[in-house]
Formats: C-alpha cells, sequence, structure tokens
C-alpha cells in the first residue's frame, strides 16, 4: 500500500471515531439541556459505551501500525500542511491513548454523567454534602488515568498536557506567579462601586438578535438554555450555545463568550472535519477567543454605545456597568480584573486533591478559605461557592488554568488584531463585525488542531503566554472606570 491510499485508510478510521465521539458530544449536549432527570442513569451507561467504543476503534493496532507506515509520508511534507498535522498531532493522541485502557475511559465518562446529576440535586438543595460522594469517585477514576499516564514527574502535568498539548505544571505557573503577584494588591485595594447598575433587558429575543449580528447563523447555529452556559459542535454545520434562562445584562454577555467558543469551532477549516484536528486547538486557546468577545469586544465603548441602541439604554450608563469592578463570588459573573484569581485558586486545589493533600471531604471550607485569602470575601452557602462550577462534577480536571491562560493570550491576540485593523473601533461602533471574525478566522480558527498551543498563540499573537499586557489592560480598565 503507497503513501496515499494509507492516508486515506487512516481517514477512513479516524473518521469513524470522530463520528461516535460525536454522537456522544450531543448525548451529553441533550443531558445538559433537554434530557428529563430521571433519564440521567441511562444516559450514563449510553455515555460510557460511545466512549469505550470510539476508543476501542482509535487505539487498535491497525491505526498505530498505520501512524507508522505514514512516518516518511509526514516528514516529507511541509510541517503546517493539513496531512502533515493531521498524522502528527493523531499520533501524539494515539500514544496518550493507547496507555489507557478502553473501559477506564468509558467510566470516566460514566462517572461525569453520574456526577453531573449528583451536582444538580445538591445545588438545588445547597448542600456540598450530597455531591461529595460523586467527587470522591471521580477523583478516583482521575488518579487512575493519571496512573496510566504518569512519567515520574508532576503528576498534575497529564492533566495539564489533556488539555494544553505542550505545557506543563511549571509552565502554568510561570504565568500565574506574576499574574496573582500583579492582581492580589489591585483586588485587595478595591473599593465598592459607586451608583446602581443598569437594568436591561436581555431576554430570548434580543440574546439571539445580538449573536445573528455578531454572524451567529440559524442555518448552523442554535441556542438553548442550561444551568451553566457551555457551546457545543457536533461539525461545521452544527454549532450550539447556551446561556442563562432568566435574561439580562448576565445572559448577553454569557452568549457573548458562548458565541467566542461556537465561532471559533464554526471556523476550523471544513477540509479538517472528521478528523482529530477538526476543533479548537486547545482549551486555553478556545478561552481566548469567549474572553475576547466577552471581555475586549463586548466591554470596549465602541461596543457597548452599540449595544446600548440595541437595547434602548444609556450608552454610558451601560458602559459603566458592563465594566463594575466588584469582588464577586461567581466565576463566571466575576469581571476581568478579579477573574483571573478565581481561577488561581481552583487550580492550587485541584494540584491538593489529586496529590491527595486535600481530602473531598474537606474541599468546601478549603474553598471558602480561599475566596477569603484571595477575594477578602465571606461565602454565605455553597451554590454560590464550591457547588458553581459544573466542571469537577463531570470529571473535568486539570481544565481551569485554560481559563486564566486563555484571558491572558486573549489580551495578546486582541492587541495584534487591533494593530492589523486600524479601523476596528470603527467597526464595532457600527455593528460591523466581520473584519474582525474574517481577521480571528484566518490567523486562529482555520487552523484547527494543526499546532500546539504555544504555536497557535505564536502565530496569532507573536509571542508566548505573556501576562503583563493582561495587566496593562485592567489597570487602565480600572483608571477609567474609577
Amino acid at each position: 500500500m503507497t503513501d496515499e491510499p494509507r492516508f486515506a485508510e487512516l481517514r477512513r478510521r479516524l473518521g469513524e471515531v470522530e463520528d461516535l465521539r460525536k454522537a456522544r458530544q450531543l448525548l451529553q449536549w441533550d443531558l445538559e439541556t433537554m434530557m428529563p432527570p430521571a433519564g440521567a442513569d441511562v444516559r450514563a451507561e449510553q455515555l460510557g459505551t460511545l466512549a469505550r467504543l470510539a476508543h476501542e476503534l482509535f487505539v487498535a493496532d491497525e491505526v498505530g501500525t498505520l501512524l507508522e507506515e505514514l512516518r516518511p509520508y509526514e516528514e516529507s511534507l511541509p510541517y503546517d500542511s493539513d496531512e502533515a498535522s493531521l498524522v502528527r498531532v493523531t499520533r501524539r493522541d494515539y500514544e496518550r491513548a493507547h496507555r489507557v485502557p478502553a473501559e477506564l475511559r468509558a467510566e470516566i465518562v460514566r462517572a461525569g454523567a453520574h456526577g453531573i446529576k449528583a451536582w444538580q440535586e445538591a445545588r438545588a438543595a445547597n448542600d456540598y454534602a450530597r455531591f461529595g460522594p460523586a467527587l470522591e469517585r471521580n477523583l478516583e477514576l482521575q488518579g487512575r488515568y493519571v496512573d496510566c499516564l504518569d512519567d515520574g514527574g508532576d503528576r498534575y502535568d497529564v492533566l495539564v498536557a489533556e488539555h494544553e498539548p505542550g505545557l506543563t505544571t511549571v509552565d502554568v505557573e510561570r504565568v500565574f506567579e506574576p499574574l496573582k503577584a500583579g492582581l492580589v494588591p489591585l483586588v485587595t485595594g478595591l473599593e465598592p462601586p459607586t451608583g446602581d447598575a443598569l437594568e436591561a433587558d436581555g431576554g430570548p429575543e434580543v440574546v439571539r438578535g445580538v449573536l445573528r449580528r455578531l454572524g451567529f447563523d440559524g442555518e448552523w447555529g442554535r441556542v438553548d438554555h442550561s444551568v451553566h452556559p457551555f457551546a457545543s459542535s457536533f461539525g461545521h454545520g452544527d454549532v450550539r450555545l447556551t446561556t442563562y434562562a432568566d435574561g439580562g445584562l448576565r445572559a448577553v454577555y454569557a452568549a457573548l463568550h458562548e458565541f467566542g467558543h461556537g465561532l471559533y469551532e464554526r471556523g476550523v477549516s471544513p477540509a479538517l472535519e472528521r478528523t482529530p484536528v477538526g476543533e479548537g486547538a486547545s482549551s486555553a486557546v478556545h478561552e481566548s477567543q469567549s474572553l475576547l468577545w466577552e471581555n475586549l469586544v463586548g466591554r470596549s465603548a465602541p461596543f457597548a454605545g452599540w449595544l446600548a441602541g440595541v437595547l434602548a439604554v444609556d450608552a454610558d450608563a451601560l458602559y459603566r456597568t458592563v465594566n463594575r469592578v466588584e469582588r464577586s463570588l461567581i466565576r463566571v459573573d466575576a469581571d476581568p480584573i478579579t477573574y483571573s484569581l478565581h481561577i488561581v485558586f481552583r487550580f492550587e486545589l485541584e494540584r491538593e486533591l489529586l496529590a491527595g493533600s486535600l481530602a473531598a471531604a474537606d474541599l468546601r471550607d478549603a474553598w471558602n478559605e480561599r475566596v477569603a485569602g484571595y477575594l477578602g470575601l465571606d461565602v454565605p452557602d455553597d451554590r454560590r461557592g464550591v457547588l458553581q462550577d459544573i466542571h469537577w462534577a463531570d470529571g473535568l480536571m486539570g481544565y481551569f488554568p485554560s481559563y486564566a491562560l486563555g484571558h491572558v493570550a486573549s489580551v495578546q491576540i486582541w492587541e495584534r488584531a487591533r494593530a492589523d485593523l486600524p479601523g476596528l473601533d470603527e467597526d464595532l461602533g457600527r455593528g460591523e463585525f466581520a473584519p474582525l471574525v474574517d481577521w480571528l478566522r484566518e490567523h486562529v480558527h482555520r487552523h484547527g488542531r494543526k499546532f500546539t498551543t504555544l504555536e497557535t498563540l505564536e502565530r496569532a499573537a507573536g509571542a508566548p503566554f505573556d501576562p503583563e499586557p493582561l495587566l496593562a489592560h485592567v489597570r487602565a480598565k480600572l483608571e477609567e472606570t474609577a
């Protein structure tokens, strides 16, 4: 068999794997949006079965043989070609996945589905103790997963690499330490905001209207509601967002955040569809896109002026409301100044949970202590504390650092886009978003997973992670809105 038939066979096999993965993601989307609560147990089995089948297909010996046989073909092509990138990235994924038993992968997925149900019930009851057993089970499974991939370094490296290929825990700390050093003095010195926040209608039709103007087309996009907003993509022509059902500016800005994720998935080259490279480069790059739209576009004066016209409110009052700086308990509602500190203490807690130095039973108290230490706030209840995020319920560990990394990267990418698009402020003020959408598609989105986190950032922003632009941005915002 020559190279072209081998490559075609590899793509055929990978297409089947991706079909199963997307089917599982669709069931996961339904679990979090429309499924009746009584369906949770059987849904967990369905998700586990699809995860096991996809894993078994992917780690089949035939796939490994094809990847080895295609190594000379890969090396004969330009590094950034679709073909070389597909073989290279698939080999990296295969070498990790091959060390993990299929049944463990299935059990992690099943436990995540059960965990979401337990988390929803615990949130409704405002009682962390009801969630504790599910968290303990997820931690046990994450520990077994790390055992499969641990090469003797920091065990948390396994989870970092899951979401940020090429990065380690030390790399995260190199970004977080100066970020924390710069933000803690700003946050501890914050005075309560003066004046009332603007209230505006952000109901479902308003949210959909804003998204349509941004370029979110109903032919390929869908908007629904969930307890915890998220975005999913099941293909180039099927991108789905959720936001809050209760409306208001909170729903508008949550939709802006998820729009950034959805736009990214929509912008990946269709030539990469049904392959492991046909989605966003990494979690941090994904978060850079959502935070760019939520914070750097959405909280800019030109966009606020345009949005004020849509909402029929005063532009200056809207701008000051969406840029209010206030220490808050809820991560997803946090302003850009305090946001990263919410991530830093979650990163620290995750590492302690994985290492076993913090027990699940003690997480609530540790959480409350970090909130007091980093944000100077008392946590009044579990719903606004340790139960606010869905990630640990779903068995998703190692993702939280990506939020702050993405926050850092968003400003770096934004500054490069502004330099390349000198009329960007005027475009935003007119509600013209196509130039920015096109720039992001060209410099970030179309490449999918062809490149690592750092490669993607350096191509888009011209530099590796650098927290200083973010720190400069938040200092300027504080001075402007004081």
